[in-house]
């Protein structure tokens, strides 16, 4: 059983004030850790905390100021849960009730407890109400519960601690700075303090990374006594969110040691190949890196979400008119009507004006469900619904990695189907990023081609053909293909000195780390660059074997040498190189670096050689779309390294601008150096022509590399230049098809989406596989990450995410149309089918004085959206397909619908609104002409409130269900049973509620008592209900019909396209039962048409026809 060792002894007792927990901060906000036994002399500090105090110490010669505070250092227990047994009702409640509808309807139902308004029962709002906030509190607790439970898993873990001078067991949660948690690696039980971690936790990389105590605590800090005896001063860097950075000095025995990442283990990462591991923790609890980037990240919305926002304030404002037209009616019919008829007479003694004013509120409750209260709640059930199709799609799954499609968000799956705009990264993305050695350049002669002129003779050259066999290398990777002969036969020989440095570079020069299994070396490289250059060197026979943190030991060709490393200089994006000095085994002092070619060329030595050749050969090796990478080499003096050692010593340890101090010492020593140049192929996964032409709907794609800065002299002087050289530059790119963006920072493939967005006003989606491409992907509408080599940080900061850049098309062709197409026809259905609900109380308000007066029993109006019309619409929403996936693969320009946004926009929601009128209209009309002076077959008149009530809401359930059918263009069991099932319910629901037996029980709150029984035992209401629906069906039967033969759109272009395939009949068919042979079907169909027709198939003699000879059969 692996254990982890944490070590931290504060001497509390050392210092004169005790407190559980102290913080000690620079004054220039540098945190400053102090485990040192000493005395301070604290007095208070104006303008500080009230409990806030300043010391002096001194250290190293230096007066440093501090001040303490005991409440800033956290404790090391985590919460990331957002509610507790008597929070959760409250908080959670307070959190829907932030959104502008729920509050909406919360209003509606105070309004309707006030008796003077109130037109109808509470329940009508609180039913829905509830059951809309029901559903998203348990999504809430579910999601809570699965944190509460992560956080007591980690909260609760054992670890020991050193206490006392001997080491304690004890839990995370009750660990404090000095613990356990973001913790500074001091040793471990591996040579040289080698730590390997995985930290899958919090980039989602699953390969192994190394850490590396310094040499100085590895040397003298591995027993519990000299742990216990550890006094050193650390200061470090606040706590912050950057998992990639980390800068710190330990000050001990009067010298300083410089800290970084490299010797960080952060919480989240899990230590493998490691027994066990002393630490010294710098951050604890909700301080820790990975708890920082816990933060809120830029909420996306898509265009649908923000114009459904923009109809629904429509609708409200169509609502207050609606409401105070009514009010002003009911003012004037009271003023002219009803305070002049007795019988309506209530003694409450109001004015007409008051009067008017409360049925103002009176309409705004009734007229509520044209604000739909569960529009809401049903969107993110078919966006749950669409992200699961999104995961489970198994043409988007990648065997070889074993990874599946992954909708990272559920709130952006309609926004797929409207991109405008392609951003990619090329390699690892539309390349597969897998580097292999192919060809170099040394002194100015070219290796890698198999055409040198010394292969005169053919049958002689077709030897050299074949690969290169290093069966003679033990080390050898089986996997490495080279085919010049040439070069082994120079290596082996060892005639060349600078073929000798070059692989010696190439195997000294970088990061890798090797692990031992048996006689195969298993090297670790932070990016496939570096594994594929010492890959290639150890297979020539330069072996890189192993490393301490201060040797490299190589095998060069039959004997081992080791190295000292004097300093690395590592690489970073802005530098684009990466350096090491080395003594060698004579004493001799030499720099070896690597990098791009427009960093190396500008710190040659004038009088460097081959300059012009290796130029010659870097184009053309750029031209074969190779990647390049010069390497070059300089000696160094035993005086020139000291004085540049004391400067890289006091940048290493300044806590003030560290990077820039450490570049500036950097360039100092990386110059006049002798260059020669190596090449690495860039496997791309290319696709099939069509297939990629799919995605180019005359849409910008961007590709990218690495980029330097303009020249200072094309800077624009002024704002407004800026700005109009920026608008110029998107219409510029606009005009074309693909756009190519070379040598760009990642900051800048930001700043090229957000151009095309703040510009075009388009919608973007970007797509990459490493951590360059991640602000790229957070300032597109749309992120696409693609697990590939570079790691895991794209995904982790993306919304979708897949293992292959040709699942893209599929997502957004096949997917993100599907869920474009389905959501709007949802979104328009459903405001159609509130609208036609909804306005039958209008029409009905100029027949009842404008008194309020509903047009439906209260029942209906609670359940109408709830379980009379909701679940068809749903499973539209999540299953409607207008032509299959292949179909949407085929013909792209099924897309073109969803960029310009054609489907739902304010005129197919003006289209919904005056549909729901007229719906509304015969709804109401129809029936009540029809009850006008009408006889039942019993002699009774069915022309009552109740029975006309019964009669509307029958006509509008049947209507909004089968107009939903004919919405449906793909049909399943499961819709058909909607429509049907939603149907029954409501006569079901119906007749139980209007009988007499629930009457009895609340004879209040039911009492449309045998209302349904009596009216639809009559034929004529029947007929009345069949009616009025044929003439609410028979206009958009029509309308369907005229624009699927005069003007059909591009998917009933390709619908009717497949209906015609369909029809084809076979050219040959068997009918009746016959005997399955082999015979049968490893046979085309003969001649006997051709024989029966008494026809000859001899050949006639060619004629002259259209100026061609032609054969004719007979």
């Amino acid at each position: 059983m692996k254990k982890t060792s944490f070590y931290f002894d504060f001497r509390v007792s050392d210092i004169s004030i005790c407190y559980s927990s102290l913080t000690f901060q620079k004054v220039h906000e540098k945190v400053c850790i102090i485990s040192q036994p000493t005395s301070f002399k604290l007095t208070e500090e104006p303008g500080l905390h009230e409990k806030a105090f300043s010391f002096t110490k001194t250290c190293k010669n230096e007066d440093s100021k501090f001040y303490c505070s005991y409440i800033c250092f956290q404790g090391n227990a985590i919460k990331t849960y957002k509610y507790n047994v008597l929070t959760f009702l409250p908080l959670n409640l307070y959190e829907q009730f932030k959104r502008a509808a729920n509050l909406y309807f919360l209003c509606l139902l105070i309004l309707q407890i006030i008796p003077q308004i109130s037109t109808l029962p509470w329940y009508t709002t609180l039913v829905p109400l509830v059951l809309v906030l029901g559903i998203t509190a348990i999504k809430d607790l579910v999601d809570d519960l699965a944190r509460h439970r992560m956080d007591k898993e980690i909260n609760n873990r054992r670890c020991d601690v050193l206490l006392n001078g001997r080491f304690e067991e004890t839990r995370w949660m009750n660990l404090q700075v000095g613990d356990v948690a973001d913790i500074l690696l001091l040793s471990s039980s591996n040579p040289n303090s080698l730590c390997y971690v995985e930290t899958a936790e919090l980039d989602g990389e699953t390969n192994l990374k190394f850490k590396m105590g310094l040499k100085v605590t590895d040397e003298r800090l591995q027993e519990e006594d000299q742990l216990a005896r550890y006094n050193a001063l650390i200061l470090c860097e606040e706590p912050n969110n950057r998992l990639d950075k980390f800068m710190g000095t330990m000050i001990w025995d009067s010298q300083s040691y410089a800290l970084d990442l490299d010797n960080m283990l952060l919480r989240g990462c899990k230590i493998r190949n490691t027994d066990v591991c002393h630490g010294l923790v710098i951050f604890a609890g909700n301080d820790t890196k990975i708890m920082r980037n816990g933060g809120k990240t830029r909420f996306k919305r898509t265009r649908i979400d923000i114009l459904m926002n923009y109809m629904v304030y429509t609708i409200f404002a169509l609502l207050v008119l609606l409401c105070a037209g009514l009010a002003i009616g009911h003012t004037y019919w009271y003023e002219s009507i009803g305070s002049k008829a007795w019988y309506l007479y209530d003694g409450l003694g109001y004015s007409s004006s008051y009067r008017g004013f409360l049925s103002f509120w009176g309409y705004i409750i009734i007229l509520n469900t044209m604000v739909p209260i569960s529009l809401y709640v049903s969107v993110e059930v078919i966006r749950l619904g669409q992200s699961k199709f999104i995961n489970w799609d198994l043409q988007m799954y990648y065997a070889d990695k074993d990874t599946a499609a992954k909708a990272r968000t559920t709130t952006l799956n309609e926004q797929l189907g409207q991109i405008e705009y392609i951003f990619s990264d090329k390699t690892g993305t539309l390349t597969q990023n897998i580097m292999a050695f192919k060809k170099c350049t040394i002194t100015g002669r070219t290796y890698g081609e198999t055409n040198h002129h010394h292969f005169i003779h053919f049958t002689f050259s077709l030897i050299f053909t074949q690969p290169v066999d290093f069966s003679w290398n033990k080390y050898a990777d089986k996997k490495f293909q080279f085919e010049d002969h040439f070069l082994v036969s120079c290596i082996r020989s060892k005639k060349d000195p600078q073929i000798h440095e070059f692989f010696k570079l190439l195997s000294l020069c970088h990061t890798v780390m090797v692990e031992h299994k048996g006689d195969e070396l298993v090297y670790q490289a932070a990016s496939p660059d570096e594994g594929a250059l010492v890959t290639a060197a150890c297979n020539f026979g330069y072996v890189f074997l192993s490393r301490t943190q201060d040797t490299i030991t190589i095998l060069e060709m039959d004997h081992e040498e080791t190295y000292e490393m004097l300093a690395l200089l590592d690489f970073n994006s802005d530098r684009k190189r990466m350096s090491i000095i080395l003594r060698f085994p004579d004493g001799k002092i030499r720099l070896y670096c690597k990098g791009a070619d427009t960093v190396i060329y500008q710190r040659l030595d004038a009088n460097s050689k081959n300059i012009e050749t290796t130029q010659e050969a870097l184009d053309i090796f750029a031209n074969e779309t190779l990647r390049t990478l010069c390497l070059c080499y300089k000696d160094i003096s035993q005086a020139e390294f000291d004085a540049w050692s004391q400067k890289h010593q006091a940048a290493s340890v300044s806590m003030g601008n560290r990077e820039e101090a450490l570049d500036t010492v950097y360039e100092e020593i990386e110059e006049n150096l002798l260059h020669f140049l190596v090449s690495v192929q860039n496997e791309i996964l290319y696709e099939k022509k069509k297939k990629r032409r799919r995605l180019r709907l005359k849409k910008l794609r961007k590709r990218f590399t690495n980029s330097t800065n303009p020249p200072d002299s094309n800077q624009p002087v002024d704002d407004w230049e800026k700005e109009k050289r920026q608008e110029d530059f998107v219409d510029m790119a606009c005009e074309c098809s693909a756009v190519i963006c070379c040598r760009v920072t990642p900051k800048q493939k930001a700043n090229v989406v957000s151009l095309v967005k703040r510009y075009k006003k388009a919608v973007t989606l970007s797509i990459g596989d490493g951590a360059n491409d991640v602000n790229m992907i957070k300032t597109a509408d749309i992120g696409v990450g693609i697990s590939g080599q570079e790691g895991m940080q794209a995904v982790m900061s993306s919304d979708y995410a897949f293992a292959q850049f040709r699942y893209l098309q599929r997502l957004l062709l096949v997917h993100g149309r599907w869920s474009y197409i389905r959501m709007c026809k949802f979104l328009r259905y459903f405001f159609y089918k509130n609208f036609a609900f909804t306005l039958v109380h209008f029409w009905f308000s100029f027949f009842n004085g404008f008194s309020s007066q509903t047009a439906y029993e209260d029942w209906f109006i609670t359940l109408y959206n709830v379980c009379y019309s909701s679940l068809p619409v749903l499973l539209v929403g999540l299953l409607d397909q207008d032509v299959n996936d292949k179909l949407s693969l085929r013909f792209p320009k099924l897309y073109l619908p969803g960029q310009q946004g054609s489907l739902f926009n304010y005129k197919n929601f003006f289209i919904s609104l005056f549909h729901g009128i007229f719906t509304s209209l015969m709804i109401f009309f129809i029936p009540y002409g029809a009850f006008l002076q009408t006889m039942g077959q019993d002699g009774e008149a069915p022309s009552d409130y109740q029975s006309f009530a019964v009669v509307a809401a029958s006509s509008l359930i049947i209507t909004v269900n089968l107009q939903i059918s004919l919405n449906t263009s793909y049909w399943t069991f499961v819709n058909f049973f909607a429509v049907i099932g939603s149907i029954a319910i409501y006569f079901g629901v119906m007749f139980d509620i209007h009988s007499a037996g629930i009457h009895v029980i609340l004879p209040t709150t039911f009492t449309f008592t045998g209302a349904a029984s009596n009216a639809l035992r009559q034929p004529y209401l029947w007929l009345t209900i069949i009616l009025t629906v044929g003439i609410c069906l028979l206009p958009v039967i029509c309308i369907q019909f005229l624009y699927q033969t005069i003007w059909p759109s591009v998917g009933d272009k390709v619908r009717s396209l497949k209906n015609e395939r369909k029809k084809k009949k076979p050219a040959f068919q068997r009918g009746g039962r016959s005997r399955r042979s082999a015979y049968a079907f490893s046979h085309s169909s003969g001649y006997a048409d051709l024989i029966a027709s008494g026809r000859s198939i001899r050949q006639r003699p060619r004629v002259r026809a259209n100026g061609k000879w032609e054969r004719r059969v007979f």
